[in-house]
Parts: C-alpha cells; sequence; structure tokens
C-alpha cells in the first residue's frame, strides 16, 4: 500500500460518485493531494487508519417493490478499499475458478451468457437449475469470510484492515449500527469479498464434491451471488437442489425457496413438453429470459434470450422517473441523455435474438418521451405528427444488436 499504488487507484475512481457522511468528493480531496496522500500512507502504515461508517442509501431494485440499500464509504476509504483490491486480487485472483466471472479482471456478463449458451447447445444437457441465494450480501458471516481470507492472504495487517471496513458500520438517519454478518453494498472491496466468500462456500463445493458424484454431466456458472447450474440427468439437478440448501445453511445463507427450482431445458426439450401438452420451460439469468428455438432456417437447435419481463418494466419505471424530473429541463438536454440511456441499454441487451426486446424497448421510450414532452405546456402542444418530425431531425439511437453470444465480438 505505496504512494505509487494509491495515485493509481485515485485515477480510477468516478469523479462523480456519491459523497460518504463526510461529504468530501474526489475533487475536494485533490486539492491537496499530496499533503492529503502523505498523510493517508503514514497512518496506513502505523496502522492508525479507521474507516468511517458507509452512508446508507437506497435505489430501485430492478423486478422488486423493495428497494435495494447501498452503503456509500467516504472517499479516502474508497481509495484504500481500491488499493486493498489491487493487492487481494494479485494473490486470490489465480485461485478462482474458471465459471466464476462477476467483477473480475477482463471478464463480463456477456462472457457468463456466450459460456452458458455454448454448454446448452453443446454437452448434453436436459435440465437447468436456477437458483437464488436470499439476501446474499447482508448475510455474509463475517467470521466465516476472514477464515477464508485467512487462508490465502498472511499478512495480518491486511486481515486487520478488512477487518475494520467490515466492523465500520452503517450510517442512516443520524444512527450508526454495526453487524456481525453482511457487507455493504456500493463498496469497491464488497465484490471481490462476495467472490471469496462463494468460492469457498459454492464453487469448490460443487468442483470437488457435486460434480465428481454426478451420473452425467454437469456445469456451473456464476456472476457474484447470481448462477445457474446446467445437467444432463434429472436426478443429478434435483439432488443438488435438495443439498444446495444444506450447504449454504451451514455458512449463515440461506436459498429463496420461491426462485430456486429444476427446469427442464435442451435440445429435447419442446417436443418432450409437447409430448406432456404443456409449453416449454424458460429460466431467467443475468437480466435475460432464457427459452429453446432453433437456427434461423428452422433446423438445429439453440438457446435464445430476450429481456426479461421483470426488468424490462423496472429499466422503463426508471426512465420514467427521470423523465419525470427532468422534464423541466431544455429538450436538447432531455434528448442527449435519453440518447445516453438508450445507447447504454442496447450496449448490454443488444445481445444475439433479442431484436424484439431492444425495439420493444425504443418504442416505449418515445411513447414516454412524448408524453411528458406533451406535459410541459398546455395539453396538445406537441402532436404525435410534430414528434415525429422532431425525430426525423434528431434521430434516437436505432436498436441494433450489440453483442454477438457466439464470437468474441460483434460485427
Amino acid at each position: 500500500m505505496n504512494e505509487e499504488l494509491l495515485r493509481e487507484c485515485f485515477q480510477r475512481l468516478r469523479k462523480d460518485a456519491a459523497a460518504g457522511i463526510d461529504d468530501l468528493t474526489k475533487e475536494q480531496y485533490a486539492e491537496n493531494f499530496d499533503a492529503n496522500l502523505s498523510n493517508l500512507i503514514e497512518r496506513l502504515h502505523r496502522m492508525a487508519y479507521r474507516p468511517q461508517p458507509v452512508r446508507r442509501v437506497y435505489i430501485p431494485k430492478p423486478g422488486s417493490d423493495q428497494p435495494r440499500p447501498l452503503g456509500i464509504p467516504c472517499f479516502e476509504d474508497k481509495l484504500v478499499q481500491a488499493g486493498l483490491v489491487r493487492i487481494l486480487e494479485s494473490v486470490i485472483e489465480q485461485d478462482f475458478i474458471e465459471d466464476s466471472y462477476g467483477f473480475r479482471p477482463g471478464r463480463s456478463c456477456h462472457q457468463a451468457l456466450r459460456a452458458l449458451g455454448e454448454t446448452v447447445e453443446t454437452k448434453p444437457i436436459n435440465h437447468i437449475v436456477e437458483a437464488d441465494i436470499k439476501g446474499f450480501f447482508n448475510h455474509v458471516n463475517q467470521e466465516w469470510l476472514m477464515k477464508f481470507l485467512a487462508h490465502r492472504i498472511g499478512d495480518q495487517r491486511v486481515q486487520r484492515m478488512v477487518k475494520r471496513f467490515l466492523k465500520a458500520g452503517v450510517s442512516e438517519d443520524g444512527m450508526v449500527t454495526v453487524s456481525d454478518e453482511g457487507t455493504p453494498q456500493g463498496g469497491v472491496i464488497s465484490p471481490l469479498l462476495a467472490n471469496i466468500y462463494l468460492h469457498y462456500t459454492l464453487d469448490l463445493w460443487f468442483e470437488k464434491v457435486v460434480r465428481k458424484n454426478c451420473a452425467g454431466y454437469a456445469r456451473m456458472i456464476r456472476y457474484c451471488d447470481d448462477f445457474v447450474v446446467c445437467f444432463q440427468y434429472q436426478a443429478d439437478a434435483e439432488k443438488f437442489r435438495r443439498e444446495l440448501g444444506k450447504r449454504l445453511e451451514k455458512f449463515g445463507l440461506e436459498v429463496e425457496p420461491t426462485k430456486t427450482r429444476v427446469v427442464a431445458f435442451g435440445r429435447y426439450a419442446v417436443q418432450n413438453a409437447k409430448v406432456r401438452g404443456k409449453r416449454p420451460d424458460t429460466f431467467d439469468f443475468l437480466g435475460f429470459t432464457h427459452y429453446c428455438g432453433t437456427r434461423k432456417n428452422g433446423t438445429g437447435f439453440r438457446v435464445k434470450r430476450v429481456t426479461a419481463r421483470k426488468k424490462f418494466t423496472a429499466k422503463l419505471k426508471v426512465f420514467k422517473e427521470w423523465l419525470k424530473k427532468a422534464r423541466t429541463k431544455k429538450t436538447a438536454e432531455i434528448w442527449e441523455t435519453t440518447t445516453a440511456k438508450l445507447r447504454g441499454h442496447y450496449a448490454y441487451y443488444g445481445v444475439t435474438d433479442n431484436s424484439p426486446g431492444i425495439s420493444r424497448f425504443a418504442r416505449e421510450v418515445r411513447r414516454l418521451l412524448f408524453k411528458w414532452l406533451n406535459r410541459r405546456g398546455k395539453r396538445g402542444c406537441i402532436t404525435w405528427q410534430k414528434f415525429c418530425e422532431m425525430l426525423k431531425r434528431f434521430p434516437l439511437p436505432a436498436p441494433r444488436i450489440k453483442v454477438s453470444m457466439y464470437q468474441i465480438s460483434a460485427n
């Protein structure tokens, strides 16, 4: 944890990130950066540095009426956490399994989706376990986490610093609470700690115990606490679903029973469902609903994806709430931000086979834009015809597939 490392971490931190309980921003910290950095390093080296409580805020949670709690650390705490992440990653990153994709260098959601599609299409997969861990970040057992960390990190100063962050507490409505479980979502270090926890509680157990005892092929693909498991045989899938709860319970975690199930999925799922007089199963993973399909020529099995209904509704709701607040701004500013939001949506959801999902989203965004621009003045001040003329003159980004599920990058 030296000057060179922290300077590099400082450059990478976002300028527009929300401030913690001290209201200090990156710009303000930079005004006297050299002195601040020297003082920080001196306190770190003599273990006098004490993290401050994180500021609790709530943001909308896609697909849920309950908001998602976030903990916003103070700026200096973000800087120290970023340094700790770099140090810990240099040791622990090599230990993680290949099928762990969440918040790791050079890995992404799209890579996890590709791995899932490739597995189902090229391996003898007939069943998928769709699993959910109930309130994962709120129920991480800190004692177990420190044991897992100590397994690979021998430096007790690093261990003590991580523990101080876990025990820093949460500030909400002027009250500070400290808990023996959980890692606050929002901290730079939280995703890495989550990966360490799930590496020992879930990944190694699956690789060394579950998969070796399966009668057929099995593969788990995980993105942080969101994961699915592919199985050749239903008996293996059902056994995993039963034992998953027992395994997680040992480490203070709980399976969400309403979101954990075994679904029939694979190249024979459609015809088997027809025999039973039912529709083929689908499942959700990383914001997409996966369903069984065929190639464009009508032959050959393909895994296809469309934006999950809950995510679609939640994204539109967030856009609508922003538009209601921003409708008093200049039209050019609203147009520019809408353009940025659409591009961001296409960049993630614009994957192979999801043209209907992103096209529908674009239509709904245009409809909302017309509705709220029309409410700024006298009713009917902007007709649909006039709005279409605006779209011709200042076109919004057209929905386009940006990510191929069958090659490294889209054309």
